[in-house]
């Protein structure tokens, strides 16, 4: 498997030299990518082919569920090297239908460490079990579920000190939340955009997308 990895990565290099000679040396010269996606783990969710964009287009953190762990001092890191340094002003967290950690979040059966993980799901879907409780069967709650986990993301997002501090300075960083449908293969807006000015420590998730 691994020979035959090797081999498609050298038949894609190879045809991506054929069709644009300086490709490669243009990509190794500069990381100038216009946005900072946080998605989900995910095998059948990749950020570039996706959202339709080549490598260095796009700077990438991706965990189980595109949880924003207030101390995954991973996705910090990354924030603040997106922000700082690579000056993305476009952030989006990424989550998808049908996502396996918000099925686990949800399904009673032990998964270990990736139980402590998902907590914050849970913690979502009792906060807003009436609402979950209108959708039609367990699936249409999951991903309702899965919606509303990328909308807290974007707000623990904007509650960071990282992107706190770079609004105070006044860079023009805005945070989108979106939703991936595996069936359709179509990102959906969920209108929880946040901007400079927008956004205040401590509002509700309604508050902060109005």
């Amino acid at each position: 498997m691994l020979n035959d990895l090797l081999a498609r990565n050298l038949a894609w290099s190879t045809q991506r030299h054929a069709e644009e000679p300086e490709y490669f040396t243009r990509l190794a010269a500069l990381q100038a990518p216009e946005f900072f996606w946080i998605g989900c783990s995910d095998s059948r969710v990749p950020a570039n082919v996706i959202a339709g964009l080549d490598p260095g287009e796009v700077f990438v953190h991706r965990n189980v569920a595109n949880i924003v762990h207030s101390s995954d001092m991973n996705l910090l890191s990354s924030l603040e090297f997106a922000v700082d340094v690579l000056q993305v002003r476009e952030i989006i967290v990424c989550g998808h239908y049908g996502c396996g950690g918000v099925r686990a979040a949800t399904d009673d059966l032990s998964h270990s460490l990736a139980d402590h993980w998902l907590e914050p799901i849970r913690r979502l879907a009792r906060a807003f079990a009436v609402d979950l409780g209108r959708e039609s069967d367990i699936e249409a709650q999951r991903d309702r579920l899965a919606e509303l986990n990328v909308v807290e993301g974007v707000r623990r997002v904007c509650e960071t000190p990282i992107l706190q501090r770079a609004w105070t300075r006044g860079a023009d960083v805005r945070v989108h939340g979106l939703i991936y449908g595996l069936k359709d293969g179509r990102l959906r807006d969920l209108d929880c955009s946040i901007g400079p000015g927008h956004f205040q420590t401590g509002q509700s998730l309604q508050e902060a997308a109005r």
